[in-house]
């Protein structure tokens, strides 16, 4: 009788081990279907961006004061890694601006009595101060930025010369004055300093955030910073680039002013994005890895592309500001591979819709950037965007499957030859075995193929990107296995990828982001 059960419970071990095996063991295998015949969108050369701002070292939220040292007025520009992390990039685009850009003053030309950082006010915009942008401090940043070749956008004040609204306390009202920013733009060039964009403004449009300006009188600004540029920039090939109105997007707001300020003035619409909610959110680890959520934000990005093809041909689209949780991010979500999620399904998602730029905040400060606050070693999205940018070109492919919805996949143009693929995987459990294939109306021409239109010979790059232990929440990444860290001179680390045989799946594991490159991937489109 004992010996009867006992041999029943061991058979049931094994049952019960057996099973657990082969449900860890199991994959979903996936078709991906690349139309590789036309390109659907493009984007910039240089569409990954960061932004610096111009936050104190007292700009706190939630208890907590993650900014430390990593504002305009007080970064290290001579910190090895800032300046190796940003010339990895060859180049980087740096958005200089954000909440407070509207407060401050430059200390160049006439009339200028004392220049000095932002304090504490508590009627002040955001609760500071102006404050003003020195001489010296504008020389240092030119340095840094010459010296890592960044392309620069540099956001203006936009509120000089304004008032506040007798009737409205967060409207300005009246004409922008151009003279300080003026006098900046002719010091810049004096000294032979290149600025690829100026920005007019942050977050005003629409109902604003701690003030707004009605669309009407924006164009009309707009319209004289770029009568300005125009005059002192004679060489339209040397002319920075107008941009606005760096806001929330507001479609009738954005409708007004792009049909108030006509064509030749905006060179690219600018709108920021924290679609995952306030930092302190203890649901934002759900989020991220929430392909239903992580959707909606969708019908933003084609409703702001559709307002550009109706009322602004002209013009660009661009990210110009997203950090995914506002007020400064999250301590536990937003500098960790978790967020990767998000991020790079953002740049996936807004190549798609036709979007050029994709300014991440921040390159360093709060919880959110792409470097550590303190320490500057780079945080998991920077790989990812560095990633991004050395292997995806500018034109953008239909991705489609039918498989999970935890998995995203989407493909570019390589930007040396052939495809590249990301493709993410926010399941926690599965592990998805993709299969490549070129779109069924594809007519592959005389070439002879073999195995879903590829020439076989040619091993196929792949780039995993893990968390640390498994653990979605670390902030150490690892590609293919090994962890991603600065060499002993502190430079960026070479990322190889793994070369794969051509005829295999692609195997994407549970919390994991891919990259593929599928150099003999038949695509005319790339050609």
């Amino acid at each position: 009788m004992w010996k009867k059960m006992a041999r029943l419970r061991v058979r049931a071990l094994i049952c019960c081990f057996v099973v657990s095996w082969f449900s860890l063991s199991l994959a979903e295998y996936v078709e991906v279907s690349v139309e590789g015949v036309t390109s659907i969108a493009s984007t910039d050369d240089n569409f990954i961006c960061a932004t610096l701002d111009w936050w104190p070292t007292n700009k706190c939220d939630y208890n907590q004061c993650p900014w430390g040292k990593a504002g305009i007025f007080n970064l290290d520009l001579d910190n090895k890694i800032l300046n190796n992390a940003i010339k990895a990039f060859n180049p980087m685009r740096i958005r200089v601006g954000g909440s407070l850009q509207d407060q401050v003053n430059y200390g160049v030309g006439y009339g200028v009595k004392s220049c000095e950082g932002f304090k504490k006010q508590e009627s002040g915009l955001f609760g500071f101060s102006d404050a003003c942008l020195d001489q010296k401090r504008w020389d240092e940043l030119n340095d840094f930025f010459n010296n890592t070749k960044a392309k620069i956008t540099f956001g203006l004040n936009a509120l000089h010369g304004k008032q506040v609204s007798p009737k409205d306390k967060s409207l300005r009202i009246g004409d922008w004055n151009p003279q300080n920013s003026r006098d900046l733009m002719e010091y810049t060039i004096a000294k032979g300093y290149q600025i690829d964009s100026y920005e007019l403004g942050n977050e005003l449009a629409g109902s604003g955030v701690a003030a707004r300006i009605e669309s009407d009188q924006y164009a009309k600004d707009i319209k004289k910073l770029k009568e300005v540029v125009t005059e002192l920039y004679p060489d339209a090939s040397k002319r920075p680039k107008i941009i606005g109105p760096a806001s929330f997007y507001d479609k009738k707001w954005y409708e007004n002013f792009l049909q108030a300020t006509g064509p030749g003035v905006v060179d690219a619409v600018t709108h920021h994005l924290y679609n995952l909610g306030a930092g302190v959110d203890p649901t934002l680890i759900d989020r991220v890895q929430d392909p239903f959520f992580l959707s909606e934000i969708a019908q933003t990005f084609y409703d702001l592309s559709n307002t550009i093809k109706e009322f602004g041909p002209w013009s660009e689209a661009w990210v110009g500001e997203a950090g995914g949780a506002y007020n400064s991010g999250s301590k536990y979500v937003s500098h960790t591979f978790a967020n990767g999620f998000w991020y790079l399904d953002q740049l996936g998602m807004t190549s798609t819709y036709n979007h050029k730029v994709y300014c991440r905040q921040a390159l360093i400060g709060g919880n959110y950037a792409l470097l550590n606050t303190t320490t500057f070693i780079p945080n998991p999205d920077y790989y990812g965007a560095l990633l991004w940018h050395r292997l995806m070109g500018n034109r953008v492919l239909s991705t489609t499957h039918f498989g999970s919805p935890y998995l995203r996949a989407y493909s570019h143009c390589s930007k040396n030859q052939g495809i590249t693929l990301v493709l993410i995987n926010m399941s926690n459990t599965t592990t998805f075995d993709v299969a490549v294939l070129p779109d069924n109306n594809l007519y592959l021409g005389p070439i002879r193929v073999r195995k879903h239109g590829r020439i076989v010979g040619q091993e196929r790059e792949e780039y995993h990107l893990t968390p640390e232990g498994g653990n979605i929440q670390s902030d150490v990444v690892l590609l293919n296995g090994n962890p991603l860290k600065l060499t002993n001179s502190l430079d960026i680390p070479k990322m190889e990828p793994k070369l794969v045989d051509p005829t295999s799946a692609i195997s994407v594991a549970a919390d994991s982001i891919v990259f593929v490159s599928i150099k003999d991937f038949y695509a005319p489109a790339c050609a």
